[in-house]
């Protein structure tokens, strides 16, 4: 057996009525023909994942339900798309992964639907994304789940092969978290050659209360990386800020990861007490496509680059595509 640990840790018991059920299901899962298996990549294998349970895989799997738009992209980025049967409802990316089975809302896992889809493998979310209670049903029927979870950047390269080894794609996963470093350290050449690292707010949400990075955050690194000075909520635990501490950080950038969902410019600008931040009056108000920026994933360097542009507009990053309008009529 092969074991592979990354450092992690958490988990919790269930809905026991549903045990019975969904057991009997899981006698009769489906046999598929297995693709070669990358150098290195052998079944049993255990691995840790990142809420330190170790986790056994007993063969490649051939079903795979991911619970996170970030783990679904990354399954397709090895070449292993073909392998998923089950998303969660806000799995959008690549295109074809609307065509797989819906199986988890806000609400949660809808484990009837789960096990009716018969998977050798389950790629859940951390943080509570995906309830625990959920998770510790599925692995209490027998099902194996690996939860992936990234609080910063290296741990999103390191979740990357971790997937790639449960999955048998290990030489794909190596290959694209080389591509992505590559990606990086471009980043981090060109944002080495600006001077300045302004003060950035960057905008999760503003309503009921005002989301922001939390220190050492995964968001709180990206800011870093893009060269700027993040604007967080000086606590780890919390992810909201008042109006009078934002005040007095006084944001010189303020990049709207809210845009998506139709927060602009101008909607900033007419926030009552926002009006004197120096962002708002320097017109350093940036809407920018949130999704690559905050999903943990192959698509971070585009997220990072989009990011590193908002904050310094003179900034030329060759090779990144060009970032999508946004809030042009704001």
């Amino acid at each position: 057996m092969k074991t592979r640990t990354v450092d992690r840790a958490r988990g919790r018991p269930a809905w026991a009525f549903l045990v019975a059920l969904l057991s009997l299901a899981l006698l009769v899962l489906a046999t598929t023909s297995t693709p070669v298996l990358a150098a290195g990549d052998s079944y049993p294998l255990t691995v840790t994942d990142d809420e330190g349970t170790e986790v056994t895989v007993e063969a490649q799997p051939q079903r795979i339900i991911s619970l996170s738009p970030a783990n679904t992209e990354i399954v397709y980025a090895l070449g292993a798309g073909d392998r998923l049967v089950g998303r969660t409802e806000w799995d959008d990316y690549p295109s074809e992964a609307r065509d797989l089975t819906p199986v988890a809302t806000f609400s949660g896992v809808n484990m009837e639907q789960a096990v009716a889809l018969e998977p050798d493998l389950v790629l859940a979310a951390g943080n509570f994304f995906t309830p625990p209670d959920d998770i510790a049903t599925m692995r209490e029927l027998g099902i194996p789940v690996v939860v992936v979870y990234a609080p910063d950047v290296p741990t999103v390269l390191a979740d990357i092969e971790l997937v790639g080894e449960v999955v048998g794609a290990s030489d794909e996963a190596a290959a694209l978290v080389a591509d992505m470093n590559e990606q990086f350290d471009a980043i981090a050449a060109a944002v080495a050659q600006v001077e300045s690292s302004p003060r950035v707010f960057y905008e999760v949400g503003a309503e009921p209360e005002i989301y922001a990075p939390a220190p050492d955050s995964f968001l709180a690194d990206l800011v870093i990386m893009a060269g700027g000075e993040p604007v967080t909520t000086g606590d780890a635990a919390a992810w909201a800020i008042p109006l009078e501490e934002l005040l007095v950080a006084d944001p010189e950038v303020i990049v709207l990861g809210d845009a998506n969902y139709g927060v602009c410019p101008a909607n900033v600008a007419a926030r009552p007490g926002w009006e004197d931040m120096t962002a708002v009056v320097d017109g350093a108000v940036v809407p920018v496509d949130d999704v690559p920026v905050t999903r943990p994933g192959p698509r971070l360097a585009q997220g990072l680059a989009s990011l590193a542009r908002a904050i310094h507009p003179e900034l030329e990053l060759a090779g990144f595509p060009a970032d999508p309008p946004m809030c042009e009529a704001g």
